[in-house]
């Protein structure tokens, strides 16, 4: 029986965030940010967003390269 590594303190914060977004997203009736009026100004997703990020690169710095 495998048990699951330890979340570390940046995957905690994403939970957390995605929570906040999830309902957030209820609150409004609404699937996906995509479909909110307040997109470009939500607080709530730019706070999830900077989370994902640095879910992925464990807080090591740097920005957005695509």
């Amino acid at each position: 029986m495998s048990q699951l590594p330890p979340k570390d303190k940046w995957q905690e914060l994403l939970d957390k965030e995605l929570e906040k977004l999830t309902l957030c997203q209820q609150s409004k009736n609404v699937d996906s940010c995509m479909k909110c009026q307040s997109i470009l100004e939500c607080e709530i997703r730019d706070i999830y967003v900077k989370a994902v990020y640095e879910s992925m690169n464990k807080g090591s710095g740097g920005g957005f390269e695509f």
